[in-house]
């Protein structure tokens, strides 16, 4: 794999373009009392005892990583970044957000709540920060409906390709089930950004009919998810996620693309707040 030092680091247009958890009453009130009270301390015991199970699990994670590990991961780290920006911006910027259905509004805020829980969980076992911190859209990505889902989905169909590498080629089955587990909610974002497009207002050219992805071939909404089976995108190795992810992150590569260089759009981390305590991380062994 490329140094990741070897791709040129963003900087606003102004700056060098060189250097980017979680987690009966019947019986009467003194019956119920005594077992509620056996109940919580019950549950009280068992998180406590899952919380300390992740924590050694992210522990062992970290002190067994290897290079061919820490690659994938710093990659992974790199396209969870890209995907809160994407997905604050949207939220924040995009004039149709507000006209959308309120369940379509909260699949955007609640994949933004996912994919930054995503990234926590990675930087975890890495100790590393993501090396890119401003990432740079095509034209139009924030005003324009159409392109907003396009690429939308395109880097949703990058990111699941991108797992599927870490499926293919993580060196423990912990780091591979857990791959396993992300895709699966990225393929759930690329399903649910589809669905995003029937619900668009003519207001702003809705609504719309279909979505070009990263094969660059425009699809029908209709189903909304219409994979038998994920898209692997050929890909073997993270380094063909690295390209593929190039013109978000580097300002030559940006250029040289078409995208809107004018302005770049910086990573703001937060503490993210999952949807359902049913669907939180746990731990690397999945239970």
């Amino acid at each position: 794999m490329k140094a990741l030092n070897e791709i040129e680091a963003v900087r606003s247009p102004e700056e060098s373009q060189s250097a980017s958890s979680r987690r009966s009453f019947l019986k009467g009130a003194a019956l119920t009392g005594a077992a509620t009270f056996a109940a919580v301390g019950a549950l009280s015991t068992t998180v406590s005892a899952q919380q300390q199970e992740e924590t050694d699990s992210m522990q062992y994670e970290h002190e067994h990583l290897k290079k061919s590990d820490r690659d994938i991961l710093i990659a992974a780290q790199i396209a969870e970044a890209l995907a809160v920006t994407t997905y604050t911006n949207i939220i924040n910027t995009s004039p149709f957000f507000k006209t959308i259905p309120d369940d379509d509004q909260g699949y955007l805020i609640g994949a933004r709540q996912e994919e930054m829980s995503h990234y926590l969980l990675e930087q975890s076992v890495t100790d590393q920060f993501t090396p890119f911190t401003q990432f740079f859209y095509p034209k139009k990505m924030f005003s324009d409906a159409q392109t907003t889902l396009n690429i939308l989905v395109t880097l949703e169909d990058a990111f699941i390709a991108a797992y599927l590498v870490g499926v293919r080629n993580f060196s423990t089955r912990n780091l591979r089930l857990t791959a396993a587990r992300i895709m699966g909610i990225e393929s759930d974002h690329r399903t649910l950004a589809r669905v995003v497009g029937g619900d668009v207002t003519p207001q702003f050219g809705g609504p719309i009919k279909s979505i070009t992805g990263i094969q660059g071939v425009a699809e029908s909404i209709a189903p909304p998810n219409n994979n038998g089976y994920e898209r692997t995108l050929c890909w073997t190795s993270i380094d063909q996620a690295l390209t593929a992810l190039t013109p978000f992150v580097n300002f030559n590569a940006a250029k040289a693309a078409g995208f809107d260089t004018a302005q770049s759009f910086p990573f703001e981390p937060f503490t993210p707040t999952l949807p359902n305590p049913l669907g939180d991380f746990i731990s690397f062994s999945g239970c």
